[in-house]
């Protein structure tokens, strides 16, 4: 049961069809539906998506029963695979059809635990087995008919097996069962000796002859049990129907048969639902009249159509992911383009500018070189010591400064002194020199004249700002 997370079950009528869910656990009803004929059944409830990979959903339609033939069979005791090659064996016997053109199925029946007279019933060395026998093409055809609703079958299920568990039998006698939605026609269950001996079709014609007809059946099939040896006493009647089933059959059987009719209520179609959904869920997978051809087939489509989804699931999320991208890109070139416009709008603008800021830095510098050269000119006339001659002042570069010139050559300190003093010079309360930049000075005695050559370099402060 773990297997499963929920269980449907479909009974198909001739207006209308019954859907009952129920919870794979419990086996309570959780959703019923009733489709009128030529409606959809409810996709979410019926049909198989990736959510069943996970939440895995059973699927069982009830067979018409009509389209059924059931037999029963004793076997000596054994496991289901053993059983199963027994009734194989057995099979062109059992089934009312060739064996070539029907499909069935086994459902071992335990015992009703009652025996002659409702006492105890003594240990069957046997086994009972219900074999249910379709015929093939009736089956396909009411597949076909599911699959053009959109039910895709698991199990192929007969209810009669379910209200066969849920009677409750004491000593010898004769059940009779009127099928849901076929008034003429009913199963008849003989129990005998705590085992089901026979499960027959009664017919029940319309008119005045009914009560005679369903005599004379009733009682070919006790004759019949005799002759096998399992009828050996007077069987007491049942019917099992509802009030409305029972005053259509009930009158018929007390007349031809001359004896009482116990009317027992039977099991509602709910009720059924939920026995054939637990029965179902627990049962082997291949225990059931579905061919084997078909439940491959129904899964292969399964798998295909989980793989085409998650195609198309990729393609469409794909599709978005290329619009989402388009659609950025096309944003993006929008607001680009109107950027380049800008840029076009303001480029003349902005070279103007630019063009302006360079002038105003070429006329500020001359202007704080014109100071800077006043200032120079101010610190080497403050610094210069009397006895010294300038001859000679270059401004270069706008930033370096060369003075050269002549001293007495006893004035050798005293230049040393000029260009130490000159290099500390101040303007306005700032160093107007570079302590490390500009040349050393340099002195050169000329001999004939008695005179000191002398030079040096200093580099402006200011001139090491951009």
């Amino acid at each position: 049961m773990a297997r499963w997370h929920s269980c449907n079950v479909l009974q198909v009528g001739a207006d209308s069809r019954h859907l009952w869910q129920f919870d794979a656990q419990s086996f309570a009803l959780s959703r019923e539906e009733v489709v009128r004929t030529g409606e959809p059944l409810p996709a979410m409830m019926v049909g198989k998506s990736w959510s069943s990979l996970w939440r895995n959903k059973l699927n069982v339609a009830w067979l018409p029963p009509e389209n059924v033939f059931i037999r029963v069979a004793h076997f000596p005791p054994s496991s289901p695979e053993e059983t199963r090659a027994m009734v194989e064996l057995q099979l062109e016997k059992l089934s009312p059809i060739p064996v070539t053109q029907a499909v069935w199925t086994m459902h071992l029946l335990p015992h009703s635990g009652a025996g002659p007279g409702g006492g105890k019933a003594e240990a069957s060395p046997m086994q009972t087995v219900v074999v249910t026998v379709a015929a093939r093409s009736a089956v396909e055809e009411f597949l076909g008919g599911l699959e053009g609703q959109g039910y895709m079958a698991d199990r192929l299920e007969v209810p009669v097996l379910d209200q066969l568990h849920s009677t409750t039998v004491k000593g010898d006698g004769v059940w009779i069962y009127p099928r849901p939605g076929a008034s003429n026609t009913a199963f008849v269950a003989w129990w005998y000796g705590g085992l089901l001996q026979n499960l027959d079709l009664l017919a029940s014609p319309a008119g005045p002859g009914r009560a005679a007809a369903l005599k004379d059946q009733l009682m070919q099939m006790a004759w019949a049990g005799e002759l096998e040896g399992w009828l050996t006493s007077p069987p007491s009647w049942h019917l099992v129907a509802d009030p409305v089933t029972a005053k259509e059959w009930e009158p018929a059987l007390r007349e031809g048969l001359e004896q009482s009719i116990a009317v027992l209520a039977p099991l509602s179609d709910t009720e059924l639902a939920a026995l054939t959904a637990r029965r179902g869920a627990e049962a082997d997978s291949a225990d059931n009249l579905l061919p084997a051809e078909f439940a491959a087939g129904y899964h292969q489509k399964y798998v295909d159509r989980l793989w085409m989804t998650g195609l198309g699931a990729t393609l469409v999320l794909y599709v978005i992911g290329c619009v989402i991208y388009f659609i950025a890109v096309g944003f993006l070139s929008y607001q680009t383009t109107g950027v380049e416009k800008q840029v076009d709008a303001i480029s003349q603008s902005y070279t103007n500018a630019l063009q302006i800021k360079a002038r105003f830095a070429v006329l500020k510098d001359r202007q704080d070189l014109k100071y800077a050269a006043l200032d120079c000119w101010e610190a080497i006339a403050e610094a210069m010591p009397e006895g010294l001659t300038l001859d000679a002042l270059n401004f270069s570069d706008g930033r370096k400064i060369t003075l050269s010139g002549t001293a007495p050559a006893n004035e050798v300190t005293g230049v040393i002194d000029f260009s130490g003093k000159l290099r500390k010079a101040t303007a306005q309360g700032l160093p107007l020199f570079s302590s490390s930049g500009g040349d050393a000075l340099q002195t050169h005695v000329n001999g004939g004249a008695g005179m000191l050559n002398w030079s040096f370099g200093l580099e402006l402060k200011r001139g090491e700002m951009p």
